[in-house]
């Protein structure tokens, strides 16, 4: 892979005196998506979540583009250039679809910019701009995470993190929505993605991690992992 743009090393967190993660590593390049998939349990969501700031690493270092971003709060993270789309999309009720899009730019001031970006959400999504005016917890399912992912993008992010792309949705909405991380990627965002369905994970990731226990249990090319008879036996059934 190129050099990496997120680099994580030995990160170990939890909750009071649970801890979750032990040691993990990962890299995600540049200009590319990488997933990480695990069974329910296996710490995915607590490593998004101290990847965003919203938990306190115990020990271990993060760094974005080149600089240590370890411990910074979510504010500052999104500062840098890191997006969280979080498992469930979090819409909020009673707000409209384009209400929930601009609440993601809210710590942006360039008014122009904004609206370009808000017009690039709505080319990917055209559905969204169909429902603009609608409260966006009425959304479908898929249509809501589009919203939410629309959401991510708003506040212009170098890194989109995206926990849980396909939970609950139907196929055709999952295929939408994976067709959408290759546009993304075309406009040079970097994509790190959480998904419990190990297929869709690897068809549309550069490059992939296996979490077992708050522990990295594999790595390396989608092609090579689903060629491991523990990942083929553990996730896929075969």
């Amino acid at each position: 892979m190129p050099p990496p743009s997120l680099c994580v090393r030995n990160l170990e967190a939890g909750y009071g005196d649970i801890r979750v993660l032990w040691g993990v590593d990962i890299d995600v390049a540049a200009g590319t998506i990488v997933s990480i998939v695990g069974s329910n349990g296996a710490g995915k969501s607590t490593l998004l979540l101290t990847l965003s700031g919203v938990v306190t690493p115990r020990a271990g270092s993060i760094t974005y583009a080149g600089e240590d971003v370890t411990g910074l709060s979510p504010r500052m993270i999104v500062n840098r250039g890191i997006s969280h789309v979080p498992e469930g999309r979090r819409l909020f009720k009673t707000l409209s679809v384009r209400d929930n899009l601009l609440l993601g730019a809210f710590q942006r001031t360039e008014r122009s910019a904004v609206m370009r970006d808000l017009d690039f959400v709505f080319s990917v999504f055209p559905i969204l701009r169909e429902r603009t005016s609608q409260d966006a917890t009425t959304l479908s399912g898929g249509e809501q995470q589009m919203c939410a992912i629309g959401r991510g993008l708003m506040a212009r992010p170098s890194l989109l993190i995206i926990d849980e792309l396909s939970l609950g949705l139907a196929p055709n909405a999952v295929e939408l929505l994976a067709e959408s991380l290759a546009k993304f990627k075309a406009e040079g965002i970097s994509i790190l993605l959480v998904e419990q369905d190990v297929m869709i994970a690897f068809e549309i990731s550069d490059y992939g991690y296996v979490l077992e226990s708050g522990r990295i249990a594999a790595h390396g090319r989608p092609a090579e992992l689903l060629q491991m008879g523990k990942i083929r036996d553990s996730y896929l059934g075969l």
